[in-house]
């Protein structure tokens, strides 16, 4: 057993009591530079903290205080109509009435979230290998992504290998030429025809087989060059505001071989990537908060970089740089994130024909926030731990005013915004309170009003239900509305609770609301002026693996109207890039404006199921598919602190993972063990089981614990059963609570 450390003192000041490691933090690295003293911020932020606690608890009483009446209602209301249903909810004050017309509002907000669409990368900002290679994600290779997935297939000799597959890579490049001929197509033949590329009087001219000569169908598509006309190195293109590189190279393995000698295309791929401090992160102290906040720091200062080991080397990752090229004509007619200047400010100014073109080399960072439940010890006052939302809000902020202020090399926002998206928000109340907030941090470090951008995440169904009223309280910031279907799903079972049993997990994504509260998000984002404002956003591709799947189904997010919406991966970035090529997001947005407003009796109807008697098989699988993915993803939580993975699921598919699936299978087994459809006995033989399973998918892990030889002395599985068996009892049917009281525990326990 491992000696007890001594305990450190924690720093006081202001009535605040600091965990030391965060108030060095703070003071040898977050402040030098910023114009802001240690005393000055931490005298602020004990007024922020004073004054908005007590408004905070409220808030979250007032939740549970219309969760109680909700569930009294369906006690004693079983099977009401629903028109009756959406009375009471009036009357209770959980829906509200709208106001008048209005449109937003918010100014100074970059491009890549105010007009263009594209992909958008959501990424954990505790590991920083992760934050900067979705930080570096703004292009991608077409070509590795195609060949390193199933997106391609793996059949008719196309089998991927530990040596390059001739047979397989042709095919890529066949996807290649075709993608080519349906973005960019030629006035006469195949870009696979081409033989060579060449620049002659700012167009592009492209020779194909036979010494024919043809030119781009819309020459405007060609924007930019490097190398000579002559024998260019790099064609950029560009298409519905998206870039894309053909990369030629006659003495590369692939370039030599090919015709135009094309060795790749590469895409502009992730336009916007959240660095994420919530759902996909386990931080529950002082310790951890520092990690977060020092990586995101690094991004800001464009300083952030680790070591990996690649090809038997050691290799240094950092943010990549900006790309430049000479642009082929006045860059007006295109994109206004280029600058002529050899900075990185972006500019409407066009370069002339033959002058710098100069592109972001990133995505252009959001940070997410946590939400109002959650306390943090990193920070107390009174007595009591300090609201985390309240300390994500000060310090991020804090941190990204170093962008602002132009000191790192690099820059994120060229508009001088910072971009918080803020989660698990119930209603335009808490909305309010958010943008009350980030007024109060900006005048506590010195920014001016509204630089510090709302996005926010329509994942609770107070928050769906009041979509406009939540918009029209954030009118002058927000940025992004953005479905998360997993939370709200989650929430749609825990404020449903005592309706009855619900259909099973997978009839979900056929339920009335569903569809309803997608369309919803998009009308009603259309409906306020959201675009040249905002993003319209949907939700994440949980499969990582399975990007042929991705790429036949996703489409229909910008389809649906959708500016962004989530990837799990940089590969899955790159795919998913195509999809905006195919689809005209602004005009699909224009179409979409004369549809009538989604039914807001279809986002209340509830997914009860019509008929509850399972076969006995159908529970045990549902049970086990259930029960098994909590355990996957809560024992990594516990006992290593990995908040978002790629977790095997029973079949053993890896999906991506977060305390957002896991609020939907928890939830989803307390619901049925209250309407009786399983029982206390069955779950528990189920958890135990399952347990064992869990273990040998991590045997190949050395820092694996396994749970099924001894479940009481583990903790990780001790907290996966409450969070099933005490369901029904968790604020909003959140997992975090639970979470962090495991992993506190597990760190004290090391420590002894």
């Amino acid at each position: 057993m491992r000696t007890s450390r001594p305990a450190i003192d924690r720093v006081e000041h202001s009535g605040l009591s600091i965990a030391p490691e965060l108030y060095n933090f703070i003071g040898t690295e977050a402040l030098p530079g910023s114009g802001v003293t240690a005393d000055a911020f931490w005298s602020a932020f004990a007024g922020i903290v004073t004054d908005l606690t007590p408004r905070n608890r409220a808030l979250l009483t007032r939740r549970d205080e219309l969760q109680a009446s909700i569930d009294e209602w369906h006690r004693a209301n079983p099977q009401a109509p629903a028109a009756r249903y959406r009375q009471f909810l009036e009357s209770i004050g959980y829906l509200l009435p709208e106001g008048p017309a209005f449109s937003v509002t918010t100014a100074n907000v970059d491009e890549e979230i105010a007009t263009l669409a594209g992909p958008q990368l959501v990424v954990p900002l505790k590991n920083a290998r992760y934050a900067l290679n979705a930080a570096n994600a703004r292009w991608g290779s077409l070509y590795d992504a195609l060949y390193g997935t199933d997106a391609i297939g793996d059949e008719g000799g196309t089998e991927r290998g530990k040596a390059y597959n001739p047979v397989r890579g042709a095919r890529v490049i066949a996807y290649g030429r075709d993608f080519l001929d349906a973005t960019f197509p030629l006035t006469t033949g195949s870009h696979r025809d081409a033989t060579r590329y060449a620049v002659s009087h700012g167009n592009l001219v492209i020779t194909l087989a036979g010494n024919r000569s043809s030119a781009l169908r819309d020459p405007a598509l060609f924007v930019g060059y490097t190398g000579s006309p002559d024998s260019p190195q790099v064609v950029l293109l560009r298409h519905h505001g998206l870039h894309v590189e053909i990369q030629i190279d006659a003495s590369h393995a692939i370039g030599r071989d090919d015709p135009a000698h094309v060795k790749d295309l590469c895409l502009e791929a992730a336009l916007t990537t959240i660095q994420d401090c919530e759902d996909s992160v386990a931080a529950v102290d002082g310790a951890d908060k520092v990690e977060i906040y020092r990586n995101w720091l690094g991004l800001m200062l464009g300083t952030l970089h680790c070591e990996l080991p690649k090809g038997g080397k050691t290799i240094t990752r950092r943010l990549d740089p900006d790309r430049v090229y000479t642009a082929a004509r006045s860059a007006t007619q295109g994109s206004t994130h280029v600058s002529t200047q050899g900075s990185t400010q972006g500019s409407t100014q066009g370069a002339t024909q033959g002058g710098e073109l100069r592109l972001p080399g990133r995505s252009l960072l959001l940070i997410r926030n946590v939400g109002h439940l959650m306390t943090n010890p990193a920070i107390r006052f009174n007595g009591k731990d300090v609201f985390e939302g309240l300390m994500d809000a000060a310090i991020t902020a804090l941190i990204a005013k170093h962008d602002i202020l132009g000191r790192g090399a690099l820059r994120n926002s060229r508009l001088g915004s910072v971009y918080i998206v803020k989660p698990k928000m119930h209603g335009p109340d808490e909305v309010a309170f958010a943008v009350e907030l980030f007024a109060r941090v900006e005048d506590a470090i010195g920014l001016p009003r509204n630089t510090l951008k709302i996005g926010i995440m329509d994942e609770e169904r107070r928050t769906s239900v009041n979509l406009l009223e939540c918009i029209r309280a954030a009118r002058e910031r927000v940025i992004f509305i953005n479905t998360g279907f997993l939370d709200r799903t989650g929430d749609e079972m825990h404020t449903s609770m005592e309706a009855g049993a619900m259909v099973r997990k997978e009839d979900m994504k056929a339920s009335a609301w569903i569809s309803a509260y997608e369309n919803n998000n998009v009308d009603v984002g259309l409906l306020c002026g959201l675009p040249g404002h905002a993003q319209i956003g949907k939700g994440m591709w949980a499969k990582p693996d399975l990007m042929a799947e991705m790429l036949r189904t996703k489409i229909g997010h910008p389809e649906a109207g959708a500016t962004c919406a989530w990837v799990p991966s940089p590969t899955g970035a790159v795919l998913h890039a195509i999809h905006y090529h195919r689809v005209n997001v602004a005009a699909r947005q224009a179409a979409l404006r004369s549809r009538p407003r989604a039914s807001l009796d279809d986002m209340l109807t509830i997914p009860l199921a019509a008929n509850t008697h399972w076969s006995a098989d159908e529970l045990r699988a549902e049970l086990e598919n259930n029960c098994q993915g909590i355990l996957g993803y809560v024992v990594r939580w516990v006992d290593q602190g990995v908040g978002c993975s790629k977790v095997p699921d029973i079949h053993n598919v890896g999906l991506m993972e977060d305390r957002a699936t896991l609020r939907i299978s928890s939830q989803h087994v307390a619901n049925w063990l209250r309407h009786g459809i399983v029982t206390e006995q069955q779950v528990l033989e189920v958890m135990q089981r399952m347990a064992a399973v869990v273990d040998r998918q991590n045997a190949d892990d050395p820092l694996y614990r396994p749970m099924a030889p001894n479940p009481e002395a583990s903790l990780a599985f001790k907290a996966a059963c409450a969070l099933v068996f005490d369901g029904l009892t968790q604020p909003n049917g959140y997992t975090e609570p639970l979470l962090h009281a495991a992993r506190l525990a597990l760190k004290a326990r090391d420590l002894q």
